[in-house]
């Protein structure tokens, strides 16, 4: 009798997963490589989805296993729509409106979303186990919408990062001389232009359903020296335009979390003087790193930064931070300090700047860190 039953139920849960492959099948052709499916063949997908789980509620054994079938069906469809994800120059170009291939894209996060969103719904009143049997397949559908439009926001990221970056080509202390304009500076301008189009060209066609947060750029602000109270001033607005640019372009920036507090805490700390620096609550919101490089800029022109004594390009530079921890980055930092130390020695000098005693006790706090976290 139990071999009798074994046999029916094979054989319903083959239809099952027949019926929805067929759909799947119809969305996305295996052979072809067009445009992304409409909304309704979407909705079709999760209303047949949806009527195979209440069909088998009244059995908890029988409803695990179609919704194991409704996996595969996931897992296959995250295929295709990857198959689907337009590729090359196309897809990241960031200079002019959005092309063919990126509104395509668009389209596959969105509706893989969708999914994502209407499938996890469905399953959230039934048992425990039915969130863990689509987990996987969930995740790859998560997975592709991400992958669709991840090349359009590294690109982006990269033309924020080069205009960020060329603060290391501005005279903060010749255009300070005209610090009471209302203008931000000239990469500030460009930043700000770039996002605005981001916003209007991209980023607007995946709102509400998409958005991302970029990074401050706050560790490349504090190499860029500033020493006088007018070029204090015009690093302090273009810090504040950054702010303004962000937060009405691309995320509140308040749910930034610790790169939000790092620039709001940032801004008056360079106004500080440097005897102050050391016992300023506004430290608890940076990484010490960050008030180390700003550091470079109050001490002599003979403390050169890592940087500088590495003869890197501040992209190249920019890249390495991105990739090290607080006590690689240290490590740096302190021979920049160890040739500076040597230099005055070898003058016959007594005293060091001002900067070096307060960097070296910043430097061993990085230490001290990194060992309880290896403790941990």
């Amino acid at each position: 009798m139990f071999a009798a039953i074994e046999i029916f139920q094979t054989a319903f849960l083959a239809l099952c997963l027949s019926r929805l492959l067929d759909l799947v099948n119809t969305v996305f052709p295996m052979s072809s490589r067009g445009s992304a499916p409409s909304k309704e063949y979407i909705s079709k997908i999760i209303s047949c989805i949806q009527e195979e789980i209440e069909a088998v509620q009244f059995d908890s054994h029988l409803t695990l296993l179609v919704l194991r079938e409704i996996g595969k069906v996931l897992q296959l469809l995250a295929e295709r729509a990857e198959y689907q994800i337009s590729t090359g120059a196309e897809a990241r170009q960031m200079a002019g409106p959005a092309t063919g291939s990126q509104l395509k894209n668009f389209s596959l996060c969105q509706l893989l979303q969708e999914i994502h969103t209407r499938i996890s719904s469905l399953i959230a009143s039934l048992p425990p186990q039915a969130s863990e049997l689509l987990s996987p397949s969930l995740g790859s559908i998560s997975g592709v919408a991400h992958e669709s439009v991840t090349p359009l926001f590294q690109a982006m990221l990269e033309l924020l990062k080069s205009c960020i970056l060329q603060i290391h080509e501005q005279n903060f202390g010749v255009m300070g001389m005209d610090a009471m304009d209302n203008n931000a500076s000239p990469y500030m301008e460009e930043l700000q232009k770039s996002i605005l189009h981001f916003r209007s060209e991209f980023l607007s066609r995946l709102l509400p359903s998409f958005a991302s947060s970029v990074s401050t750029g706050t560790e490349t602000i504090c190499t860029a020296l500033a020493r006088d109270m007018a070029s204090k001033l015009r690093m302090a607005r273009d810090m504040a335009e950054l702010e303004l640019a962000v937060g009405q372009n691309l995320f509140p920036v308040e749910q930034l979390g610790a790169s939000y507090r790092a620039l709001r805490a940032f801004r008056p700390v360079i106004f500080l003087e440097t005897s102050q620096l050391e016992a300023s609550p506004l430290l608890q919101d940076l990484p010490p790193s960050v008030i180390l490089y700003h550091l470079y800029s109050r001490g002599p022109d003979e403390l050169q930064s890592p940087m500088q004594r590495n003869k890197l390009t501040p992209l190249q530079y920019s890249l390495w931070l991105e990739t090290q921890g607080e006590d690689q980055i240290w490590k740096g930092i302190k021979a920049t300090l160890d040739d500076y130390a040597a230099l005055v020695r070898s003058r016959g000098d007594k005293e060091f700047s001002p900067v070096y005693p307060i960097m070296l006790r910043l430097g061993s706090l990085i230490l001290v860190n990194a060992s309880m976290l290896q403790i941990t």
